[in-house]
């Protein structure tokens, strides 16, 4: 966020066989045209209308759009629609159902899962503070869902992303940066992370807290971690991310991420750095408290990037919630979808 495109006998002879190719044309059973490749949005949609004859959809490399299916019925479906179909054994219905086991049994802090369409498993990522007693816990719930569930390990400590887009301070003490400008008939806002807006209500553009920023911040976290500061001088915002090399970019609107999409964040800390989408609807179990719908990804992050933006070209996805790993070896980090902000506050993107 930016703060404050015989040559007479030839001719008779190609005319005849002109004619004769025409005619073969002509006679012959006209072909129905090849469908449109499914857009993100409309492949993702379509695996959810397939229930449990679909495990969820995801982009391969070249972008081409993948729905997973557990019948020839369901891949006729997603050929007709213009993506292509993948066999999986486990629908989403059993994918749920682990889901829904991890979230009743193992609910422990440095613990994190989410579903992945191309393995057909839910992945349960353990950091390194997941050890002994609480290891052995997550592993016999594992255990007990067979393949549908793997366990992995995480490199470092999963955390929120705070210390204290561009750099925002609080009140209370603490830096954590803006997300997007957003704005509804009552007046201007900017979004950052839950777990931000918790420390504060009043966020300051310097250190020294000389030059307030916005007022009457409040969010949700943990369950969610997304909040939302008034600004004090509605006419300094505009719709843009700030990019961290002396330029922005506008951003025109919000929609969902989806699974190996690229995406980059902006932190005040670290600047401007990308990814890939690994995951949608992923569970993390932080030290205070679990959020789920989070989108996983590649991208690194460090304490003071929380809030920062989510974004693929310029298009909102995101508000930076947390992971593990750093800008220097490598990390994972959460974000929370930025529509689902954007609908709980009734504002859009300036």
């Amino acid at each position: 966020m930016r703060l404050p495109g015989s040559p007479s006998r030839q001719v008779t002879a190609s005319a005849v066989a002109g004619v004769l190719v025409a005619g073969a044309l002509a006679g012959a059973p006209a072909q129905a045209a090849p469908p449109a490749a499914a857009s993100p949005g409309q492949a993702t949609a379509l695996a959810a209308t397939l229930g449990d004859r679909s495990a969820g959809a995801y982009a391969r490399a070249d972008g081409t759009m993948v729905v997973t299916v557990t019948d020839e019925t369901a891949a006729a479906k997603v050929r007709a629609a213009g993506a292509t179909p993948r066999s999986v054994t486990r629908g989403a219905g059993e994918l749920a159902r682990a889901t829904a086991a991890l979230d009743s049994s193992a609910k422990i802090p440095g613990t994190a899962w989410w579903t992945d369409p191309a393995t057909n498993q839910v992945v349960v990522s353990v950091d390194s503070t997941v050890t002994g007693a609480k290891l052995q816990r997550v592993e016999a719930v594992a255990d007990r869902l067979g393949g549908a569930v793997r366990v992995e390990r995480e490199a470092g400590t999963l955390s929120v992303r705070i210390a204290g887009g561009e750099a925002i301070w609080a009140g209370g003490g603490g830096r954590c940066s803006a997300g997007f400008n957003v704005r509804n008939a009552a007046g201007s806002y900017f979004l950052t992370a839950g777990h931000c807006t918790d420390i504060a209500a009043n966020w300051y553009a310097d250190s020294g807290q000389s030059a307030l920023l916005g007022t009457g911040g409040t969010g949700s976290f943990p369950g969610d971690d997304y909040g939302i500061v008034t600004h004090a001088d509605a006419g300094a915002a505009d719709g843009s991310v700030y990019l961290y090399d002396g330029t922005t970019r506008d951003v025109t609107g919000a929609a969902d991420a989806y699974v190996g999409q690229s995406v980059e964040r902006s932190g005040s800390t670290t600047g401007l750095h990308g990814g890939t989408v690994e995951a949608v609807d992923a569970t993390v179990n932080y030290a205070e408290g679990s959020v789920s719908g989070l989108i996983r990804t590649t991208v690194c992050a460090e304490p003071g990037d929380s809030g920062g933006a989510l974004v693929s070209g310029s298009t909102a996805l995101g508000l930076t919630s947390g992971g593990s790993g750093n800008c220097s070896t490598g990390g994972t980090t959460y974000f929370q979808p930025v529509t689902e902000a954007l609908s709980v506050y009734g504002v859009e993107i300036i």
